[in-house]
């Protein structure tokens, strides 16, 4: 049975990627000391997760079910739907490592809900670029 990783654990990587990602250091700092959560949207405008309860909800399911930290989410509308990436800490600390070298190239491995068709949610990398103090998703 696989060793889950400590939540503490987790936060602490998620602030070292939070920086990679460029968010404001505000941002960083509620998440780390109070597990703030923010998305951003359009060109990396910041928002609280916490003023859209469903997008809230699916969040916390989606730590549960993959025993995962969820640390920022961008929104956009594509042609199949609004969708909510969701940047993450997994438990497979192997992986940690190319997941750090991804960010710096500008590519994430997120899970998508599409907000429209659940059954169209999935696992897959984005394109991404630090805006605003924020994260504007690019492919």
């Amino acid at each position: 049975m696989k060793e889950q990783i400590s939540k503490e654990e987790k936060v602490k990587e998620a602030v070292q990627r939070m920086r990679r990602l460029k968010l404001l250091p505000n941002i960083i700092r509620e998440f780390e000391k109070q597990g703030v959560l923010y998305y951003s949207e359009y060109m990396g405008i910041l928002y609280w997760v916490s003023n859209k309860p469903e997008w809230a909800d699916r969040i916390k399911a989606f730590e549960k079910r993959h025993s995962a930290l969820v640390y920022h989410a961008v929104f956009c509308r594509l042609e199949f739907g609004d969708c909510l990436s969701l940047f993450y800490i997994s438990d497979h600390k192997e992986e940690w490592e190319l997941d750090n070298n991804d960010l710096l190239e500008g590519y994430a491995c997120t899970y998508t809900i599409n907000l429209d068709d659940e059954l169209c949610s999935e696992f897959g990398s984005i394109g991404f670029r630090s805006m605003c103090g924020g994260v504007k998703r690019v492919a």
